[in-house]
């Protein structure tokens, strides 16, 4: 493995703060100078052959660590915060961005908090009078985005959680499903379990001890939905454990964010890690199989597939999406480079749209990102019926992918033409922050580029891009 040019100065000072040691300790548990270590941890020297063996050695790290973080995400949020019409001069080049992403990830953060804060005000311009009325008024990001991005930044893998639905999913007998268990030690705990033709999905009654279920909903949600309600009464302490850590700014997030730990919790219950991995590899990454020998939907399979990021012991980087009908972003995690719109909807040459077009199929799909990384791409649709005539139907498509080199290791991947160039849709992250300038489904200019008008001259675009 060449490391020569591995820069990894935040992951030292990251994991030398966790092991709460002096940088002249950290040296010496790693047999280098303290200056030596100094210039690492400061990007000023990459990190040598001798300091990774001795990370792996001396603490256990797990080394693909190194070369794995936030500074792609950062890079990505940083440049579609910098394509707001609010900043008026030209925008800092990539090089720069990277530096501040890889040296001072801190303040990367406080300035897209920064930048969040303003789209915030600036979208509830007609609430602000009364908002700054109050004494207690101040500036929030949104509670929502705030919890997306927590999960964002920690690979959609939640270590503690994840191991705890784990060791559930080891305990249930075997003549039991997982969602059985969990209804006996809800019973255990006094709650009973009932399922009626109610059109809500699950509704518990704190006082009545009552968990009731809909019929009309599909066996894995029932599941599903089972699962989370165990999390939410016999494992609160560990939420709330994990909630206390992410210190978030409004008691709405952190409202937010348990739910969202719940729903991990039941999701690594139905699919366990470790078994959910080997299965993944063993059967080349089937989605249709995966669903069918853990009782699980194609979507929470999917979804399931982006969380594998277990240090030690970690599946394919995928990302997974998913969109609704007018191309919003309704889910949204990335373990790969490929970073999603934060604002808008995606890329209208990524294939996911195309799913609603083609229901229960799925469309494969070879794309190149403006970087030059290219993917494999899948989609399907994953409408979800209403349980009765007259109940609206939610029409959703979800996108799944991972970086081209790892097509051997999909089933979806065979007979494609990885291999060629012509092959690769060129896609992009949005319009505004593209930088591709002759794109036939352009729907926006980008901001970060002078424009040239010639009213003489119509192409595909009525502009030109310099």
């Amino acid at each position: 493995m060449a490391i020569q040019k591995l820069y990894a100065g935040a992951k030292l000072r990251e994991l030398r703060g966790r092991l709460e040691l002096t940088q002249k300790q950290f040296a010496e548990r790693l047999g280098v100078s303290l200056p030596y270590l100094n210039q690492m941890e400061n990007n000023n020297r990459p990190v040598s052959t001798a300091v990774v063996l001795g990370l792996a050695q001396e603490f256990g790290f797990d080394v693909t660590e190194l070369q794995s973080g936030d500074e792609a995400r950062l890079v990505s949020d940083m440049r579609e915060a910098l394509a707001d019409p609010v900043f008026t001069g030209p925008a800092p080049a990539l090089a720069d961005l990277r530096l501040a992403a890889t040296n001072a990830p801190s303040l990367t953060r406080a300035f897209l908090d920064l930048h969040a804060a303003y789209r915030q005000t600036h979208e509830r311009l007609a609430s602000l009078d009364e908002a700054l009325g109050r004494e207690d008024a101040r500036l929030r990001p949104s509670p929502w985005e705030e919890v997306r991005d927590f999960f964002h930044y920690c690979d959609n893998y939640i270590d503690s959680v994840d191991r705890a639905a784990e060791h559930f999913a080891n305990t249930v007998p075997g003549d039991q499903t997982v969602a059985q268990a969990a209804i006996a030690a809800l019973n255990r705990a006094g709650i009973t379990t009932t399922f009626t033709d109610d059109p809500t999905i699950r509704r518990f009654d704190p006082d009545a001890r009552t968990l009731t279920l809909s019929r009309n909903a599909s066996p894995a949600t029932q599941s599903f939905q089972v699962l989370m309600q165990l999390a939410l009464t016999q494992h609160e302490p560990l939420l709330d454990a994990t909630l206390d850590f992410a210190r978030f700014a409004s008691p709405e997030a952190r409202d937010i964010a348990k739910v969202g730990l719940a729903n991990y919790f039941a999701g690594a219950s139905l699919l366990p890690y470790t078994a959910f991995l080997q299965a993944a590899q063993d059967t080349r990454h089937d989605l249709e199989r995966l669903a069918t020998q853990f009782g699980a939907s194609i979507e929470q399979i999917a979804h399931r597939l982006s969380t594998l990021q277990r240090p030690g012991a970690k599946g394919i980087p995928f990302f997974f999406v998913r969109v609704d009908q007018a191309g919003t972003i309704t889910k949204r995690h990335s373990a790969t480079t490929l970073q999603f719109a934060r604002y808008g909807g995606a890329c209208p040459l990524w294939n996911v749209h195309a799913a609603f077009e083609t229901p229960r199929q799925f469309l494969r799909q070879l794309a190149e990102t403006p970087d030059g990384v290219r993917y494999i791409c899948l989609a399907r649709d994953v409408s979800k019926p209403g349980g009765g005539f007259g109940a609206p139907t939610r029409r959703y498509a979800i996108g799944l992918g991972c970086e081209v080199k790892h097509a051997p290791a999909l089933i979806y991947a065979d007979h494609m033409l990885t291999d060629s160039p012509q092959a690769y849709e060129p896609i992009g992250i949005s319009c505004r922050i593209c930088e591709r300038r002759n794109c036939h489904q352009r729907s926006v200019p980008p901001l970060e580029r002078q424009l040239r008008v010639d009213p003489n001259m119509r192409d595909v675009l009525p502009y030109q891009v310099d």
